[in-house]
């Protein structure tokens, strides 16, 4: 197939993708600027695909339509910096709570340590909607090299394909292995049955703003385990 027969044949999976991401963004994102950013990203994939490498088109297709939207995302900086502060304390006092007492902290535990009532915690965690598990400066030395520069070798070196390398998949693993039974169930049914959020609810019984809350908790304690791999990496 040509160019234009892989963007017909597969513009609905850019759609899916997009609507996907959407769950867990903020309204100020619009899923058009996502699904524009995510053609991009298919077209980049039918230029380059080669079947003689193996790979089925719509597995290589998936990575670069996502990174090409989380490119869009970044490039937006769309999460405030006071919720990204927010967000770095809430790692902190999670990482302090988990060495103290041996084990994933509660939320009333983590509110408390962090010197705020429940529900102002829970807000934090609502504001923090569409948080990730890593971002680029989370990548980057103190003398601002950056990670993949060193990491990735060749000029189309793909970043999610080192995020996809076997340590940090065993390390993504374990973290979620450790989380509070809730939100690992609640991980599985978005990441892996690819639920949406109202969905989502519907199976646990709460609303989606509390899916949400559970959402960025969860990415929170598994942050405080991928940061410390980062730095060994370095």
């Amino acid at each position: 197939m040509n160019t234009e027969q892989y963007v017909n044949k597969f513009a609905p999976l850019v759609k899916r993708i997009a609507y996907h991401l959407m769950a867990k963004l903020p309204a100020s994102v619009q899923v058009d600027d996502l699904i524009q950013a995510g053609l991009i990203g298919l077209m980049d994939a039918a230029e380059h695909y080669d079947d003689t490498q193996g790979a089925q088109f719509e597995t290589y297709a998936v990575q670069r339509i996502r990174g090409s939207m989380l490119d869009e995302l970044r490039q937006a900086d769309w999460l405030p910096r006071t919720v990204r502060k927010s967000l770095r304390q809430i790692e902190a006092t999670i990482n302090k709570l988990e060495q103290k007492n041996q084990r994933a902290p509660n939320e009333a535990e983590v509110a408390k340590e962090m010197n705020v009532g429940l529900p102002a915690y829970q807000q934090m965690l609502l504001d923090a909607r569409g948080h990730q598990l890593l971002y680029y400066e989370d990548l980057q030395d103190s003398d601002d090299t950056d990670f993949f520069e060193r990491h990735v070798a060749g000029e189309t070196g793909d970043p999610l394909k080192m995020l996809e390398d076997e340590g940090f998949r065993k390390v993504l693993v374990e973290a979620i292995s450790t989380l509070p039974e809730r939100e690992k169930q609640m991980m599985g049914m978005y990441y892996e049955q690819e639920l949406n959020l109202r969905e989502i609810g519907e199976v646990l019984g709460v609303s989606e703003s509390r899916v949400c809350q559970l959402h960025s908790q969860a990415v929170a304690r598994l942050r405080v385990k991928l940061l410390v791999w980062i730095q060994d990496k370095r």
